[in-house]
């Protein structure tokens, strides 16, 4: 999948260096490995208790003697210590996402995304990583209403899960201060693509509507559909992480970036994209708000550029149509 593209330059550091992907089993973590282990990576461990993750999305890679899986949570500080034994990279993905689940269980959210994050960025150090890289969100910029949204401009955090991302970027940048970690935060925004799960009570809304448009059935939209997001497909996710994990900029670590395309559309009209390319769709039915969530989100990505090179590959269109084709792929 990742074979036709390249966000890295030293091509022999790459492929003698040893690499841990927390949430490696997940949807945007499997997707890094793809691409550590298509471009020739020495070895690729992944830590994952399969909570969000799914065995399927690495099977392709269980019989690669490169690779090695440890089942288990991020937590287990003996799992955690033979993981990251001469480890040179950590991506670390791992976390219990959405906004509604941490307000229905916000110590659930708590223990993975802070404990868990403390328990990898701890033992990284302790191991003596060249550097992290690990996944923030756009949740943390809460109820500041300025956009598009800027690294250093940050409001109040709207829910449990906001809280938790924004206490990670705390954390990194204490260790990266106290204990010279070379760590980078990366600020995701509405990341989807191929293997997002369309199922549960917390699936995110683009493969929701995708099953529903598959289905014949009603396709469930939040308030009015006008919000609008920064829709970024995830192959731009994977970029942002190897870029991020090998900028030769000295100033790029200790620092957080956007990531995201710097375009934003609505969810009715992302909605009416798929029916477009689908050739099929209901009208979508209406309910209330959700609660915790932010009326318009846009990212300015500037400092990502800046630092690590970062330029959008895949834009939502495109990125629309791609997710599509995977769905129907995988729904046959």
């Amino acid at each position: 999948m990742y074979q036709h593209v390249r966000f890295h330059s030293n091509e022999a550091l790459f492929q003698q260096s040893v690499f841990l992907v927390t949430g490696g089993a997940g949807f945007i973590g499997s997707h890094i490995v793809d691409y550590l282990l298509e471009h020739g990576a020495a070895e690729v461990r992944v830590v994952d208790n399969l909570s969000e993750g799914r065995i399927d999305n690495i099977r392709h890679w269980l019989q690669d003697a490169r690779f090695k899986y440890f089942e288990g949570d991020i937590c287990d500080q003996t799992l955690m210590e033979k993981a990251m034994n001469g480890v040179d990279y950590v991506s670390h993905q791992a976390a219990l996402g959405s906004v509604p689940r941490s307000i229905k269980t916000p110590q659930a959210t708590n223990e993975a995304n802070v404990t868990g994050f403390l328990s990898v960025i701890d033992h990284a150090r302790r191991a003596g990583v060249k550097r992290m890289v690990y996944a923030s969100s756009s949740s943390v910029y809460g109820d500041h209403p300025v956009l598009p949204k800027v690294e250093s401009q940050i409001g109040n955090p709207l829910s449990p899960y906001a809280v938790t991302k924004r206490v990670n970027e705390l954390y990194a940048d204490v260790f990266g201060r106290t204990y010279g970690l070379k760590i980078a935060g990366l600020r995701y925004f509405n990341i989807f693509g191929p293997r997002q799960k369309p199922d549960g009570p917390y699936a995110a809304v683009i493969p929701l509507f995708i099953q529903s448009i598959m289905d014949s059935s009603p396709a469930y939209m939040n308030g009015d559909g006008g919000q609008t997001r920064d829709f970024t497909y995830v192959e731009n996710a994977v970029q942002a992480n190897i870029r991020a994990l090998f900028s030769e900029n000295e100033e790029a670590t200790g620092k957080v970036y956007n990531v995201a395309v710097g375009e934003r559309v609505s969810v009715l009209e992302m909605y009416d994209i798929l029916r477009e390319y689908a050739g099929k769709g209901l009208d979508p039915v209406h309910r209330e708000e959700r609660e915790g969530d932010i009326r318009d989100s846009l990212a300015d990505i500037t400092l990502a550029k800046t630092y690590l090179g970062y330029e959008p590959q895949v834009k939502m269109r495109e990125g629309l149509r791609k997710t599509l084709e995977a769905f129907r792929v995988l729904s046959i």
